[in-house]
């Protein structure tokens, strides 16, 4: 019988509330209307073995129903990539993150690509715009 030996790795989630602030701060200048802030939940974990730089969850209509609960999204932030990140690549992240949000805020994910919209040069046009107006 073969054994595989796992290294015991510890997935750590911390409650991000500069990172809540900054969504906040992007939700106002950008115009954001649809997006509820109080239904945006944000964490900072350490640990993960995934390469991205943030992720965002959202809460399924069977769940929302199941539990009796609105619409909700979390926004995770990796420590180990998003921290390294200038401040503008951190905005940038997070604007990308937000754009995965639909317009309904029905607790559905909208793809990076459809036919009609690439979410990056969306992130790049809205980022120039929260620079102009901030």
């Amino acid at each position: 019988m073969l054994k595989h030996k796992t290294k015991n790795s510890k997935l750590d989630w911390n409650d991000a509330q500069e990172i809540k602030a900054e969504i906040e701060k992007l939700l106002n200048i950008l115009k954001f209307e649809h997006i509820d802030p109080s239904r945006i939940f944000c964490f900072r974990t350490s640990g993960s073995k995934s390469r991205s730089y943030a992720r965002i969850w959202s809460m399924p209509k069977i769940f929302q129903r199941a539990l009796k609960i609105k619409p909700a999204y979390v926004i995770e932030v990796l420590s180990k990539y998003y921290d390294k990140l200038d401040e503008d690549s951190q905005k940038k992240v997070l604007i990308h993150e937000l754009l995965h949000i639909p317009r309904n805020f029905s607790g559905a994910l909208l793809p990076h690509r459809t036919r009609h919209r690439h979410l990056q040069s969306q992130v790049n046009q809205l980022f120039k715009e929260y620079k102009n107006k901030s």
